[in-house]
């Protein structure tokens, strides 16, 4: 089974610290790590045994360089446009004593992302393709993420797409718009309000018009699956919140692996759900490995 995933890759800074004093100094403890939830969410994959391609845009630069050695070095396999004329997406992100994070990010090369980035050829004896929201809500990058959903589709490939971000959902009709025909959305209850007005995952169901079906990820109170069966909730699990960067994505890791793998809505939310709790456990967005530590 061979997954695609379409979305941004790049460089974190990540900064936990107490407090921040603004126009003064704060001291913290500071890690570069991968980031881009496109990235992450295929490292996840990785780390749940799916062969996965990462099909993203970088800098001609070295912090593109990195990345590339680090997800390879990780088991990704990485079909990259290297622009020469963009630098690697950077995310500065700032984390909280209680693990919760705040991001600036520049996406750099990731919001040149163009139709001629997915190559065609990628999509044979592929199973599934993977969509990470900010592709489509960045209008810079927005074409290019809707060939990579219909040249998916015409491959006979099922379909994925993470909103990723509430704050960018300005135009929810529109965004609906562009994901109609996706197999499966995986919204956060905040993603879910702005596109339907409820954060209750019953109120997903005014999605399956658009959408085969949702899964929708609500932090402490868990996730639920939600499909023309009905809804199918599971609860969170009791882990030590390090960092939440990457959570969303290591869930979508998770679902997807085990429900591609053709495991009941029920089997696919926990295991979503168990990735996620490892992913807040630990600083950074991705798997770690003993290079990090």
């Amino acid at each position: 089974m061979r997954v695609i995933v379409v979305g941004d890759a790049g460089l974190d800074v990540v900064a936990r610290h107490d407090e921040v004093v603004h126009g003064g100094d704060s001291r913290a403890e500071v890690r570069l790590t991968g980031g881009g939830a496109g990235a992450n969410t295929a490292r996840w994959l990785t780390e749940a045994g799916v062969d996965t391609t990462l099909v993203t845009r970088i800098g001609d630069d070295a912090g593109g360089h990195w990345v590339r050695q680090d997800l390879e070095a990780a088991g990704v396999r990485c079909a990259f446009t290297v622009d020469a004329e963009a630098a690697t997406c950077c995310v500065v992100v700032l984390v909280d004593g209680e693990g919760q994070r705040s991001m600036l990010a520049a996406r750099g090369a990731n919001a040149r992302f163009a139709p001629g980035d997915l190559d065609p050829a990628l999509l044979a004896g592929a199973r599934h393709l993977h969509l990470s929201g900010y592709v489509l809500l960045d209008p810079s990058s927005r074409a290019g993420g809707l060939a990579a959903l219909s040249a998916a589709r015409a491959a006979g490939l099922t379909t994925s797409v993470d909103p990723q971000a509430a704050a960018l959902l300005t135009d929810p009709a529109a965004f609906l718009e562009d994901v109609r025909g996706v197999d499966l959305l995986l919204p956060n209850t905040d993603e879910l309000l702005a596109l339907t007005g409820s954060a209750e995952p019953a109120g997903a169901g005014r999605l399956l018009d658009t959408v085969g079906a949702v899964a929708v990820t609500a932090g402490l109170d868990g996730a639920a699956w939600v499909d023309g069966e009905g809804v199918t909730s599971v609860p969170s699990e009791a882990v030590t919140c390090v960092d939440s960067t990457g959570a969303g994505d290591a869930f979508d890791a998770g679902l997807l692996s085990a429900w591609l793998r053709g495991e009941s809505p029920l089997e696919a939310l926990r295991a979503g759900v168990r990735l996620g709790a490892r992913a807040v456990s630990v600083p950074g967005a991705q798997p770690e490995r003993l290079s990090r530590r």
